[in-house]
């Protein structure tokens, strides 16, 4: 059923440490070029730190567990591309199409390849003023065993309510060298994490704390978006909120609000939301290898 790379196959084989990489942002986060550039990017990030990246796609209906160059390219200029969570994977792979994997689909696939660590974004939570509206990448992090490496959960959603669903779920938050739960775009939301770590060894000693005792589920691990690139809380709210209020009055739901709300939140910070999020990609990729790499050696 999967396809995995063969440079994959062989790190999974004989130990070495694999980062898993989601395709959505590739596919429907960022436009192109740009969406191949940091795709690209990601994957040279990963090798730096001596592991094997290992981007997840399905495409033809067969899930794909890392990528070649030309199949990063389809998904980068693809316009029939399907976002695919995991409750989508079986359609997807019954009527044999393309699809770019969300934070959910890309844990599913990962967990079952026998990767460990992935790297993502933002991952997402509870909607805004819709507090029944949860993503199915939170009930994912409370069942399958993967340490995700990333920036928090998406600003666009109700961060607290999202920290009081994962807490009610058992998932532990870390924060990676901060104290405070990153809100994407800024370095803090001003809601505490569960516990702060400051190396990949501490997050080690959470993880295999956390086998030993058989407690089911994921790791988060929110690293904060570098100073330089981060944007101003108060700027960012001001952008997120008019972009939300746009797309209520243009009557957007379900999985076009999130790519609406963040191409109008580029455009009001005259693009510099975009370069933070490509920052915060860098940064979660190279913890997440980081932590693969500290894995391995244990």
């Amino acid at each position: 059923m999967f396809h995995v790379k063969p440079e994959v196959a062989d790190a999974l084989t004989t130990g070495r440490p694999v980062v898993a990489l989601e395709s959505t942002l590739i596919s429907h986060g960022l436009a192109y070029p740009i969406n191949l550039e940091i795709a690209r990017e990601l994957e040279e990030i990963v090798r730096s730190e001596a592991a094997v990246p290992a981007t997840i796609a399905i495409l033809d209906g067969k899930p794909q567990i890392g990528l070649r160059d030309a199949s990063l390219e389809r998904l980068a200029r693809g316009s029939n591309i399907k976002k695919v969570s995991r409750r989508d994977i079986p359609v997807v792979a019954a009527f044999r199409l393309d699809g770019a994997t969300t934070v959910a689909a890309t844990m599913y696939l990962a967990h079952k390849a026998g990767i460990r660590v992935f790297a993502t974004g933002g991952i997402g939570g509870v909607h805004r003023e819709h507090p029944f509206d949860v993503s199915a990448d939170l009930p994912e992090l409370a069942q399958t065993p993967v340490i995700v490496t990333c920036a928090g959960a998406k600003s666009l959603l109700d961060l607290s309510l999202t920290l009081e669903w994962l807490e009610t779920h058992g998932v532990t938050v870390l924060g990676y060298g901060t104290d405070d739960f990153p809100a994407f775009y800024s370095r803090t939301s001003g809601l505490p994490v569960d516990a702060r770590v400051d190396t990949p060894e501490d997050v080690k000693r959470v993880w295999f704390a956390k086998q030993e005792i058989g407690l089911a589920g994921g790791l988060l691990v929110a690293v904060p978006v570098s100073a330089d690139a981060a944007l101003v809380a108060s700027e960012a709210e001001l952008a997120i909120q008019a972009a939300l209020d746009a797309a209520d009055l243009q009557g957007i739901t379900g999985k076009a609000v999130t790519p609406f709300v963040l191409a109008r939140v580029a455009h009001q910070t005259k693009g510099r939301s975009v370069q933070a999020n490509l920052a915060l990609l860098r940064n979660n990729a190279r913890v997440a290898a980081r932590i693969a790499v500290s894995l391995a050696e244990a």
